[in-house]
């Protein structure tokens, strides 16, 4: 099909300058859809950035941000998400989602590729998908250029003018025995050590080059660190390095010495974590952003934020081993057992005592976890779902937040809340469950610390770790009840044929050697919304049955699909994992076949309209 027209209200990364498909006509272009709180997203621009090196004189990437959350389709929001993540490619923001709807686009991320003639050629939904554009572009490259209707040369990337300061979009900070502070200064890949008084800079780890390297405090690098977590003295002392951070883009956890200012990869390969075991020995496991980390007792361990595929993990520096904690890796809010609760993007974590409190950014929900047993309970305290949100105060089971993104615990047992889209921090109290507002206007608040008795605000847009300060006293906000503005699907009620359509990469066959290849699970929320049909299976087709006693709720589906180079004596294999948040709803009129798309053509995106 012709590709539509890009519109947007704010063009970034071009000199203000709007792009058309006319005068980009003669050039691959690669549409990326995302959002700027979506993990997945963030992965596959770190995935784009080989493809568009090796391909930079023929291949044009436009972001389209299509914001899930209200911030996120603010001018001010999109600036500084692009900044931080030094997105090297033009971007158009798409608060309307005009774009996600005239291109048929059911998920973040999605990837589609228009040829130099001006049709789309290559559509795929989820991550992981680098090698197989690889070679959908390269074979795009030669079919045009045979044909003459390749164009090399010229980019219309501007980068952003930077203004150097000591801070560039903070994330984390802890406060040693010694009441110095550790601050991730993620923007610069580093992370800076301050005096007590909170301004003074000791030294800073990393080097401010993205990087794995280990060694000296100032030659050592870092990628996008995010949370810290100090060692017991008695631990610290045994394995030889007094913190863990979890170093996010670079999927890694490393240590700090203190005293020599060594850092050292503790756990993580470097590689995304896709599939197969998360346990084993911490330096042989893949990892996926880790995004905070906390030392917490009754687990034996640093719990670790795996926001990348929405679990909790357990390092023990000790015994060097890592082990899933918590989750499925199904992301969605469900209570219960540690080993069957689902999160959703992890970020933030405070222990205390036999609590170990967390917030999960994509169902914007404070919740917490306690022994129960002989195993461990997930309980929620705000959040309903993937697509609800806002600021609300009040009963904590009425009340909404805004994707947060950190917390901490306050002297008197109240979890301060870093409500970071929506500029806030928010307190709740355990014992009355009400959520009171403690501080607006604030720049993107990621983390919280005490300091001397006081609450610090690390403004990660505002480049700055400030004291919160007032008189400590909540205000009570009404606020507004939002809600996703992603459209519903519309279902007729009962049976529905649903598939996932997945094609392999040029030059690749399904990977059927060790049996089935692919891997469907499918759940619902509320969990009644289906009737029959969920579960795992290895089909990518499936009958599902839905209630006829719920009007419309989200189906949640993960699929995944191995497949390999089609020849060689020894085939590179790799795993293709999309997951779903679909909202539905029901109509005598809807469709009674559904399908999504994880890779393919065209033709297969348009089945499931």
């Amino acid at each position: 099909m012709r590709a539509p027209e890009l519109v947007g209200d704010v063009w970034l990364n071009t000199g203000g300058h709007q792009l058309t498909l006319a005068e980009l006509r003669g050039r691959v272009v690669l549409l990326d859809f995302w959002t700027s709180g979506c993990i997945n997203c963030l992965h596959v621009l770190d995935e784009l950035r080989p493809l568009e090196e090796e391909f930079s004189d023929v291949l044009v990437t436009v972001g389209v941000h299509s914001p899930k959350f209200l911030h996120e389709g603010e001018r001010a929001s999109i600036e500084a998400a692009v900044r931080r993540y030094e997105v090297p490619h033009p971007v158009v923001n798409d608060p309307k989602m005009e774009l996600w709807s005239q291109y048929a686009v059911r998920a973040w991320p999605t990837l589609v590729l228009v040829d130099p003639e001006g049709y789309v050629v290559h559509v795929a939904a989820g991550e992981g998908h680098g090698e197989a554009l690889r070679r959908v572009v390269a074979d795009l490259v030669a079919k045009h250029e045979a044909k003459g209707t390749l164009r090399r040369g010229g980019s219309p990337y501007v980068p952003v003018e930077e203004q150097r300061a000591e801070l560039r979009f903070p994330s984390k900070a802890v406060v040693t025995a010694g009441g110095r502070v550790l601050v991730a200064d993620t923007g610069h890949h580093s992370i800076v050590e301050f005096a007590s008084d909170g301004e003074t800079v000791i030294r800073r780890f990393g080097s401010g080059e993205r990087g794995a390297q280990d060694g000296p405090f100032d030659l050592a690098t870092f990628t996008e660190p995010s949370g810290i977590a100090l060692l017991p003295n008695e631990i610290a002392q045994r394995v030889g390095y007094h913190a863990v951070v979890a170093d996010t883009a670079g999927h890694r956890l490393r240590g700090l010495d203190l005293n020599t200012g060594e850092v050292k990869t503790v756990a993580g390969t470097g590689r995304q974590w896709r599939d197969g075991t998360d346990t084993g020995k911490a330096l042989d496991i893949d990892l996926t952003s880790p995004w905070d980390v906390a030392w917490w007792a009754p687990a034996g361990g640093v719990v670790v934020a795996m926001a990348g595929n929405h679990t909790l993990s357990v390092f023990d520096p000790s015994s060097g081993d890592i082990r899933r904690f918590a989750g499925t890796t199904v992301e969605g809010l469900r209570d219960g057992d540690v080993h069957e609760a689902f999160f959703a993007q992890p970020s933030g974590l405070a222990a205390d005592g036999n609590r170990l409190w967390l917030v999960d950014a994509e169902t914007s929900a404070l919740r917490w976890i306690e022994p129960a047993g002989e195993s461990f309970a997930v309980h929620t305290a705000v959040g309903v779902d993937l697509f609800s949100f806002g600021h609300v105060d009040g009963p904590a089971g009425q009340a909404l937040l805004q994707h947060p993104l950190g917390l901490a615990v306050l002297p008197d047992g109240r979890i301060a809340i870093a409500d970071t889209y929506n500029g806030a921090v928010r307190r709740y109290d355990y014992f009355t469950r009400e959520i009171s507002t403690l501080a607006t206007g604030l720049a993107e608040p990621q983390g919280l610390i005490l300091h001397d008795g006081e609450l610090f605000v690390i403004e990660s847009a505002g480049n700055r770790v400030v004291p919160l300060g007032g008189d400590g006293r909540a205000t009570t906000v009404a606020g507004t009840r939002t809600a996703v503005r992603r459209p519903s699907t519309v279902l007729a009620p009962g049976d529905v044929d649903f598939s996932v359509v997945f094609t392999p990469p040029p030059g690749e066959k399904l990977d059927e050697r060790y049996g089935p290849s692919t891997r469907l699970e499918i759940t619902a929320s509320p969990p009644e919304l289906l009737a029959d049909g969920g579960g795992v299976g290895t089909d990518l087709v499936r009958r599902i049955r839905f209630s006829d006693r719920v009007s419309e709720g989200v189906l949640q589906v993960v699929a995944q699909a191995a497949s390999c180079d089609d020849g060689g004596e020894h085939p590179a294999c790799r795993i293709t994992r999309q997951d779903w948040g679909v909202p539905i709803r029901f109509d005598d009129s809807g469709e009674q076949t559904f399908s999504l798309v994880m890779a393919g053509e065209p033709k297969g995106a348009a089945s499931g309209q």
